[in-house]
């Protein structure tokens, strides 16, 4: 046998369906320049009966004690980057830069049942995520991603537009025909706030509420979804609207997409855009 062309032996974890498609995505936002060194995170919710052909659910690793008890996930699996991690790494070596989670049946411990290796521990944004999703959860009963990045345009913009949430929302469904379908509901618009507090979490938490992203001024932006594709495609649709705007937004622009029109495409796509925004 020619040993050239031997296959390769598959590296740890990457057998592994949802952790092959996190340790993919993972590189995407990095390739696209979103997540620098060790920016951005990510967490999904699993279902038990996609973790348990792969992983012992009875056999937990050990405990982590969360940032405040969260009871409204307990039971719940998640599947979350690590602190300090280079998304860039992710791909060669899922289990030193990934961790699987259980949400403790009474809500106030993590266990840790795959991933973490060598020392590693969750990402430092973690409480941000478990509030987003206990607040997407009680909206939608199918939510399942957050998303954190670094997306380049979305923060490039957030210097030079003001931060009025529907006027930045309008102006993004301006720049692409598909931005009102993707995102009917907006973009939410916090404040800069330090991140990784408990502060930033409830204010990023109150806006998903009503909106399945939020900005992060001079930061970055939460996407959230059904499916970690969901999430990051409404990322992806967020920062090319942002990517068209920073090319225009210094020159005389001619022609733009209407409010009548932005009315007409919602209608035709059966989605009803945020209140307030649109001027009919």
């Amino acid at each position: 046998m020619n040993t050239s062309t031997a296959a390769q032996p598959i590296k740890a974890g990457m057998h592994i369906p949802f952790v092959r498609e996190m340790a993919e995505t993972t590189y995407n936002m990095w390739k696209f320049g979103w997540d620098e060194r060790n920016g951005g995170n990510v967490s999904c919710i699993l279902d038990e009966e996609e973790v348990s052909p792969y992983i012992d659910i009875q056999q937990v690793q050990y405990n982590i004690q969360p940032a405040f008890p969260v009871h409204e996930l307990a039971g719940k699996y998640f599947i979350v980057t690590g602190s300090g991690k280079y998304f860039k790494n992710v791909i060669d070596d899922p289990e030193a830069n990934l961790g699987l989670l259980r949400v403790s049946a009474n809500g106030e411990q993590l266990e840790v049942l795959w991933g973490f290796k060598n020392g590693a521990v969750p990402t430092s944004e973690l409480p941000s995520h478990f509030m987003s999703h206990i607040e997407r959860l009680k909206v939608d009963p199918q939510h399942r991603v957050v998303i954190h990045n670094h997306a380049t345009n979305v923060i490039a913009m957030s210097f030079i537009h003001d931060l009025n949430e529907n006027t930045f929302t309008k102006t993004l469904w301006e720049m692409c025909t598909e931005c009102i379908v993707v995102f009917p509901d907006g973009i939410g618009v916090i404040p800069w706030m330090v991140p990784g507090s408990n502060a930033i979490g409830q204010a990023t938490a109150q806006k998903m509420r009503d909106h399945h992203a939020v900005l992060w001024p001079h930061h970055g932006i939460f996407g959230t979804g059904h499916s970690i594709d969901e999430a990051f495609g409404l990322i992806e649709t967020i920062e090319k609207a942002a990517q068209i705007y920073m090319l225009t937004a210094h020159h005389s622009v001619r022609q733009k997409i209407t409010d009548q029109q932005l009315a007409d495409l919602a209608t035709a796509f059966g989605v009803t855009p945020r209140a307030g925004i649109l001027q009919i």
